[in-house]
């Protein structure tokens, strides 16, 4: 149990001392009065008040002013209210400056006094509150909290321990925000290298010019401005770790220079006649299928095995929702220390929907909305945002799957099927079922409903185009050869064509 929060009194007048004291114990406070302004800062040091009310008319060395300026120099978290008789303008901007929290002028009612009193005291339990978990999350690594306790993200965990003390290449794997560069930066802090540089490069923020300057810097006139030398990452990153984002979008050229640093560890500046030797540890991460990309010829086949020494996949947050509770509950008290706000529990239908909804951003995105959760410290309009997604998600899940022969140049046939005559065609005879168990099957339903939609497409579309095969395939992007085997299967090869 949380003992009464303790508010200084600093005031010469003892009777005024009295007073707020008994005014402090009835408003469930404990009081300290003190009655000039050294010993105030001097308490003020040894002990921190939750609050001060401080009058700043006083006699002696200190006035109030300087009280005012002596307990902010010491900590600036401590709301100060500021009591005086004068009211002089100049008096309240003076201490406003300095950082009094609020001013009430003497004589004063008791309830002028519980408004900034009771302002105080919440912003000294936020304070607190703050503190308290700041110690909490130094207690709990990220690394234990982002990582979970699922199957695999226990793998995950594994993988870190077992090649973070150790020189080999990471490749980082999974979708944009599963946290890749949250584990790469887990394997340095365990690494041998974690008293060395960690230097991030985005591959795809810089156009290829640029993000080569950038890597591997420059000499002096390689091109117009390069007034001096210029070191790149790498040579900042020396006996460090280099952390590559995005790796899939490097140019080819780039790739190439790549390869050289992992395997010859070493590689020339731009316009640079000698080669630069470092030593630098290679973490990649990307969220392209790079298998695929080395297929399509985007992606250097060499490079991709330099890298994929050890690969980790990182799986999405939708296919680990037992983690959700916690991971919210880990950004919360985040999101309280990094914006001094009270901590929230959230209510159950926010925690209902936050583990219903499929979070196509993952973790990033469940921490960006808890981060507006705190600041906004609401949760009606999360709650809509969430239920109108799933709501969508459940819709378009629903409705029924598009004819293959739709889905290339939808918007161009829509455009011509509307202004279309239909052409006559021999219908196509579909054997009615004998009623008995299972003789009305939806699925043939819905095969014949797709057969039917799909003549009658290609019938329009070959009468708009007065039979012109090859347009009418680029229309309904197939090939010409698609296209007359569908002709004839539909039956419209025995239909009259126009003379």
């Amino acid at each position: 149990m949380r003992e009464d929060p303790v508010v200084m009194v600093v005031d010469d007048d003892e009777a005024m001392c009295r007073y707020l004291e008994m005014f402090l114990h009835g408003q469930g406070y404990h009081a300290v009065a003190i009655c000039n302004g050294e010993s105030a800062v001097a308490r003020f040091q040894a002990s921190r008040p939750a609050a001060v009310i401080l009058d700043l008319v006083m006699p002696g060395s200190m006035d109030g002013l300087s009280v005012l300026a002596a307990m902010k120099k010491i900590d600036r978290e401590v709301a100060i209210v500021v009591l005086s008789a004068q009211g002089r303008t100049n008096t309240v901007v003076q201490a406003m400056k300095l950082g009094a929290a609020d001013f009430v002028s003497k004589p004063f009612e008791d309830v002028e006094l519980e408004g900034p009193l009771a302002n105080a005291i919440r912003q000294f339990e936020i304070t607190r509150d703050v503190a308290s978990m700041r110690e909490e999350l130094k207690a709990r690594s990220t690394h234990s909290m982002l990582f979970g306790k699922s199957e695999r993200m226990v793998e995950v965990r594994d993988l870190i321990d077992r090649v973070a003390d150790t020189d080999v290449t990471v490749l980082l794997r999974g979708e944009s925000g599963t946290g890749k560069e949250v584990v790469a930066r887990a394997i340095y802090t365990q690494s041998l290298r974690r008293d060395k540089q960690f230097v991030k490069v985005n591959c795809a923020a810089l156009p290829t010019e640029l993000l080569e300057s950038e890597m591997f810097g420059y000499e002096r006139g390689a091109f117009t401005g390069a007034v001096q030398q210029k070191p790149g990452k790498f040579e900042f990153a020396n006996h460090g770790t280099m952390f590559l984002d995005e790796i899939s979008e490097m140019s080819p050229a780039l790739q190439a220079k790549l390869l050289q640093v992992l395997q010859d560890g070493e590689f020339s500046r731009l316009g640079g006649k000698s080669d630069v030797h470092v030593d630098v540890r290679i973490l990649a991460a990307t969220n392209c299928d790079l298998e695929r990309a080395v297929v399509a010829g985007t992606f250097r086949e060499d490079l991709f095995f330099r890298l994929n020494v050890v690969s980790i996949l990182l799986p999405p947050l939708r296919q680990r929702r037992d983690e959700i509770p916690v991971l919210t509950e880990y950004f919360l008290k985040k999101c309280a220390v990094q914006y001094k706000k009270p901590h929230m529990n959230l209510s159950p239908p926010t925690l209902a929907l936050f583990a219903e909804y499929d979070w196509p951003g993952n973790v990033r995105e469940l921490e960006n909305v808890v981060k507006r959760l705190v600041i906004l410290a609401s949760e009606s309009q999360i709650q809509k945002e969430l239920a109108r997604a799933i709501s969508r998600k459940a819709a378009v899940a629903a409705e029924p799957a598009p004819v293959p022969a739709l889905a290339a140049g939808a918007r161009r046939i829509e455009r011509v099927a509307s202004s279309a005559v239909a052409v006559a065609a021999p219908p196509v005879a579909v054997a009615e079922p004998e009623p008995g168990p299972g003789s009305y099957s939806l699925k043939e339903i819905s095969r014949c409903a797709a057969r039917e939609a799909e003549r009658d497409l290609i019938a329009k579309m070959l009468q708009h185009t007065r039979w012109n095969r090859k347009e009418t395939a680029e229309i309904l992007g197939i090939s010409y050869k698609a296209l007359l085997y569908k002709i004839k299967e539909n039956g419209l090869d025995k239909a009259p064509s126009p003379s």
